[in-house]
């Protein structure tokens, strides 16, 4: 069973910057494909990041070229690096995780897509504020 734990959350003003890590354990012997995910109250869960087991980054239009997505070498932690955050960016972030490969065709994307993945940590909040 793969167990997720979210932290670095917190409350900043807009502007500034946050560093979030998920640690990863329990999928010894497969590939594990991840993604962050934020969700506001009385929305959707919405995807912010994935990245690919070859390192291949994804981000959502939104955070584009302010947010970064990394693993460390061993592959049992996955960071998400929030730069010149917004107050549109609050919200609870969660760590996602699953075996199977999201591949992506020309009318759907599941790298970025709530429904793909099976696996989730409990989230972190984050505030943003003006």
């Amino acid at each position: 069973e793969v167990q997720l734990v979210e932290s670095g959350g917190g409350s900043v003003q807009a502007g500034g910057s946050l560093k979030l890590s998920c640690v990863a354990s329990g999928y010894t012997g497969s590939p594990l494909y991840m993604a962050w995910f934020r969700q506001a109250p009385g929305k959707e869960r919405e995807g912010v990041a994935h990245i690919d087991t070859d390192g291949v980054a994804t981000y959502a239009q939104s955070v584009k070229g302010r947010f970064m997505i990394s693993q460390d070498n061993a592959k049992s932690t996955l960071v998400l690096e929030m730069n010149n955050l917004k107050t549109e960016d609050t919200g609870m972030y969660y760590c996602a995780a699953d075996r199977e490969r999201p591949q992506a065709d020309s009318d759907y994307d599941p790298r970025l897509s709530r429904y793909h993945y099976n696996n989730w940590g409990h989230g972190t909040q984050v505030t943003v504020s003006s």
